[in-house]
């Protein structure tokens, strides 16, 4: 009888530590749970600041783009005029 009473404490004192085990893990998972949502939170947030990132590499880009193609504009009306400066030169030489 008295080694049926010792084999039952054991098991009543392995429950207990079961259910602390449990109550622990619970907790733990809680956490971690608050853990993985505030993360995706993070996520979604830095998700969306690179597409605005990314729009704006895009407009900065085309904004290159055509300040490239005003310069170039600017370039070729500059020799298109120098290139008139010179044939009214030589006009002028012609009509002497």
């Amino acid at each position: 009888m008295a080694a049926l009473a010792e084999h039952l404490d054991k098991v009543i004192d392995k429950t207990e530590r079961l259910i602390e085990l449990c109550s622990a893990l619970q907790e733990e998972n809680d956490l971690m749970r608050l853990e993985n949502q505030s993360l995706k939170v993070a996520l979604t947030a830095s998700r969306e600041k690179n597409k605005e990132f990314d729009e704006k590499l895009r407009v900065l880009k085309l904004a290159k783009s055509f300040s490239e193609t005003n310069e170039k504009t600017l370039d070729i009306k500059q020799k298109i005029n120098e290139f008139v400066r010179e044939i009214d030169k030589c006009i002028v030489l012609l009509k002497k």
